[in-house]
This record gives C-alpha cells, structure tokens and sequence, in this order.
C-alpha cells in the first residue's frame, strides 16, 4: 500500500469504523462492554485503524483496576506495537494509571526492539512526566540524554516537559538552566517554571517569575493563587484572584478551598454560591469545607442540593467528606442511605471510601457494621486499621482494640502516630494504666516521637486514675507547652478526687490561657461547695463574671426521617410540637410509674 493510500484510509472511514468509534466515545463504558466491543473489532477486522486502535486503549485503560490490564495484553500482541502513535497511546496510558515504572520499562523493551521504533516529542513528554511524579532522578537524567542526542531538546514540548520533570525532582537549579537555554518559550513553559518554585517553597522566586512573565493566562494566576492558598495568605490569594482578567473552575474552587482551610466558610460559602459555573470539585471543596469546620449540619444541606442537581453525581471524594460530618452528628439514617449509594454505584471498591464508613459506623454507635466491612475489605491500607482501632476505643472496646493492633502489627504495617494515639485512647476509655504506660514508652520501638495529644492522652488516664502525682510529673517533663485541654483535663482529675491542694496550684495557669472556658469555673465551684469554701465560691462566680465566661447552653440533636434536628434548652423553635411533646412524657411517666408499682 502506497502513501496515498495510506492517507486515504486516515480520512476516510467505513460506516463500521465509525460505529465502533462511537461506542467507544460513549461516556460510561463498562469492563464488559469494552470486551464486547473488542471482539467487534477482531469480527469485522477494523484493528489495523490505527486511531481506532488507539482509542480503545486509551479508553480501556480507564476503566479501575483491570482495564490498563487489558490494554497491555492488546498493545504486546498487536503488529503495530511499534508503531508511534500507538507506542505513545500506551506509554501515556500507564503514566495516567500512575504505573510509571511499566512507562519508563515499556519505553526501554521498545528501544531494545529491532522493529525500529524512533521516540519523538510525545514520548518524551509521558516519560518525563513518568519520571518526575516517581522522582526517578537517574531515570530522569537518562531521558533527558535521549533528548539531547535525538535532537529534540530545541523542541518546545519536550524542553518544557523537562523542565517540568527536574522541578518535581526538587532541582530548580537544573529546571532554570533548561529553561534559560530554550530557544523559544511559550506562557506554558513559564507557568511550569513558575509552578516548580512555588512548589518547592520558594515563593518569593516563583512571584518575581511570575511578574516577569510577558504574558499571563488563567493557568499562570491558578498556580499562584494555589501556593498562596496552601501557607494560607488569603489576602494575596484574593488580590491575584479579584486581579485576574478572565477566571475559570480552578480559579473559584481554590480561593473557596483556601478559605475552607482558612476556617472563614461564610467567605467561602459566598464566594461559591457566586460562581457563574460549577463542577463537582467545587462541589466537594465547599462540602468538605464545611465537615473540616464542624458545621455539619451544612455540609448535609448542601450536599442535599448536589443530589438534587441532575448535572453532577457525587464520586468517592464526596463520599469522603460527607462522612465525617453525619458521623459528627451521629445521623446514622444518613450513614445508611450514603452506604447503600455506595454500594450501588460500585464505590466502595476505594479503600479510603471503605475506610471513611469503618469511621462513621463507629462514630454512630454501630461497631459491629464497622467491623464487618473491615473484614469484607479485600485491601486495607493503614488509615483503614486506625479507623478500626479509635473506632473500638471510643465504643470501650480497648480489648478488641489491643488485637487489631496486634494483628495489624503481624499483617505487616508499621504503626504511625495516629495509630499509637488510637490504642492510648483504647486504654484511656477503659482505665489500663499499664497498657498505656507500656505503649507511651513504645514511642521509640516505632521511631517516633509522642505528640502533645499522646502526652494529654496518657495524663487524662493517669489522672481519672488516681495518679495525680504522675499526672502533675509528666506535666512538667514532657517537651511541650501545656496547653488548655491539658490543664483541664488534669484539673478535672484534681476536682474528681477533692485534691484541693494540686487545684489551688494550677488553677490561675488554667484560667489564663482559657478564661473562657465554663468547665473549669463550674468544677472549681463545685469543689469549692463541697469543701464548704464559700469565699472562694463567690470568688469563682466574680471570676467567671469578670471574664464574661458563660455556661454552655445543653443540646441534643436527634434523626427523624433523614432530617437532624436540634433541640437546645430554653429554644422556641418547637413550639406548635410543645403540647405532643408534654403529651408523649406524660404517657411515659405513667408506663414507669405502673412498672414501678407492679415491681
């Protein structure tokens, strides 16, 4: 077959041709439908379309798990598998499927091959990228000598590709001689040069660039704006943003994301509902903003509104951040209702999707659901075992908690200090001072280093167990500042065990650093009180006054029907279900009543 034939059949295709090009365009293809179409393909012999052939492996390559599987199966027994746009198709295909190591090998099978492939700009352009996000540095140093002897250095894709690759590395220095030695640069290479130094902390480098830039587009602004974001300087991050001529998703999902980060969710809030387009990521920052902030309420609401909207599904990101906000208010109709959304759409095949409902069940009371997709899960990742253990430790099941420990140990993972952090509060809820003692010490058996919440941890412990002297000991000894929750919690202990002694000496250090906090006035009148100290009362009262310090209104919040609602004492919220309410307790109080008599 001559040239022009050749070029023929490039443009023009069959009816049969395109018919398989449009299944595979086709927005949800299957495992088994990608099978079915393949043995399309092989019936009616349309293989040889090479940009048909590339499309099925791009396609197949998509699909979780098995589908990048498949795809090599095709490409090694292929006649075109040094062909190289088809060699480009699947080297790309791992890199999206993050198997750089089947990348860079795949490329070294096929330099060795005697077919004859020749790399060009592309090919680089994947495996520079290959290298970087592995950070094959020697791999890296490789490719870019191909470049150099094959002549393609001069070329601008593959230039900027490099440039890209040694400022993941981490090796601006080499990242900036390239990009000085370019003969030509597009607002891409900037941008990708801009982006290595904000990336690597330097930002005062990255802004100077920046400026220096002849011309900026959205991409150039999204990378600052996100360095901003990330040591959350939301004033610069906002200037960039209000400067910026045209913004895209990008722009609006990380200024509302920076200030999720920030803690101002109404400012993000705002800024979302004003976004003239929306995508899920935008949905799921502003969601997840909210459960990161404790207004979980919120996040529900909001993501109510998502389901509501026909243009987005929700995907396992916003699986993960809705959770923690129904486990925050133990609304396990919610819970429920998400799992069998999970299971329906196949998600739970995610570990940290898997991992989330481990966290919720527990959170909700439900240990046992908890317990059994842990077993169910085929793989489990080490935040899936700590979710299991704090999940045990806060039902008070420290014995189970100390097993899984255990097992996790024997499956091979190695504790970090979230774990070890899970088994102290194991202990701590059920009252094991020795075990908590041994796996405070066990610190440096793991090579890590105790935090001030494994420290807080321990001295609660220690102190509702009676050992106050210890308490007060490892106080002064451990390397930390102490901090509120610290001071309370031992304060508390002190106040438990009438020990008005170790009260009188660190209350003034209590009320300092949190003079707003009620606990610590309602406990030391209370002990004051029972030690008939009655100056002391009134002086805690003034004190409690003086620092505007007011007692925490009780609530409760219970689930009716998928809807949480929120009873706080003294509201006028409930007034027309005021009178069934009285109505249901009168009723009650006469059941116990006749239970009492017939007793």
């Amino acid at each position: 077959m001559n040239i022009n034939d050749n070029q023929s059949q490039s443009i023009i295709w069959t009816q049969i041709e395109r018919k398989c090009l449009l299944l595979l365009q086709q927005r949800k293809n299957s495992k088994l439908s990608l099978l079915q179409i393949h043995a399309f393909m092989l019936r009616h012999s349309i293989e040889s379309n090479l940009k048909l052939l590339a499309k099925f492996i791009s396609t197949c390559s998509s699909i979780p798990f098995t589908g990048i599987l498949h795809a090599r199966r095709l490409f090694d027994h292929s006649l075109h598998r040094t062909d190289n746009f088809i060699c480009n198709t699947m080297l790309k295909a791992h890199v999206d499927n993050r198997q750089f190591k089947q990348c860079i090998t795949l490329y070294q099978l096929l330099r060795f091959d005697l077919t004859g492939f020749i790399p060009d700009n592309y090919t680089f352009s994947s495996l520079a990228k290959a290298c970087g996000l592995s950070k094959g540095f020697w791999e890296g140093q490789e490719i870019h000598n191909h470049v150099l002897k094959l002549g393609f250095l001069s070329n601008l894709f593959a230039s900027t590709s490099l440039v890209d690759m040694y400022s993941k590395f981490g090796s601006m220095n080499y990242a900036h001689k390239l990009f000085d030695e370019m003969p030509v640069r597009s607002q891409v290479s900037w941008t990708v040069l801009v982006d290595g130094y904000a990336r690597n902390g330097d930002l005062i480098t990255a802004r100077n660039i920046f400026h220096q830039s002849p011309a900026k587009d959205c991409a150039s602004y999204n990378v600052m704006i996100d360095a901003y974001v990330k040591i959350l300087d939301m004033d610069s991050a906002r200037y960039l943003f209000d400067e910026m001529p045209e913004r895209n998703v990008v722009s609006w999902t990380s200024i509302i994301d920076g200030y999720c980060n920030q803690g101002d969710v109404n400012s993000a809030r705002l800024l979302f509902d004003t976004m003239p387009n929306k995508n899920l990521y935008s949905w799921n920052a502003m969601i997840g903003g909210y459960s990161r902030n404790k207004q979980s309420r919120e996040a529900l609401r909001l993501f109510d509104r998502l389901e509501s909207c026909s243009w987005f599904e929700p995907d396992t990101v916003t699986i993960v951040s809705i959770l923690p906000a129904v486990a925050d208010l133990g609304a396990l109709d919610w819970g429920i209702r998400l799992h069998c959304f999970v299971t329906r759409k196949k998600l739970d095949r995610a570990t940290n999707v898997c991992t989330a409902l481990i966290d919720m069940y527990a959170k909700c009371g439900e240990i046992e659901k908890a317990i059994r997709i842990f077993k169910e899960m085929p793989e489990k990742e080490l935040a899936t075992w700590n979710a299991l253990i704090n999940g045990l430790a806060i039902n008070g099941k420290a014995k189970e908690a100390l097993e899984v420990f255990s097992n996790m140990k024997r499956n091979g993972f190695i504790p970090n200090e979230i774990t070890l952090l899970g088994v102290l509060s194991a202990c701590n809820h059920s009252g094991l001072v020795e075990e908590g003692k041994k796996w405070f010490n066990a610190f440096d058996e793991f090579n890590l280093k105790p935090g001030i919440e494994h420290y807080g941890c321990l001295i609660h412990l220690l102190g509702k167990s009676g050992c106050l002297e210890e308490a007060e000991k490892l106080i002064e000894e451990m390397p930390y500042d102490v901090n509120g929750v610290v001071l309370s919690s031992f304060l508390s202990a002190c106040g438990f065990a009438k020990d008005v002694e170790r009260v009188e000496r660190m209350k003034k250090k209590a009320i300092e650093m949190e003079p707003w906090n009620d606990g610590n006035y309602v406990m030391l009148r209370n002990l004051y009180a029972e030690e008939r100290k009655w100056n002391e009362v009134e002086e805690i009262k003034g004190l409690m006054k003086k620092k505007g310090a007011k007692k925490e209104i009780g609530f409760s919040v219970i689930e009716v029907e998928g809807r949480v609602l929120e009873f706080i004492a003294g509201d006028q919220m409930y007034q027309e279900e005021e009178t069934m309410i009285f109505f249901i307790l009168g009723n009650l109080f006469l059941h116990m009543t006749d239970y009492g008599s017939c007793t």
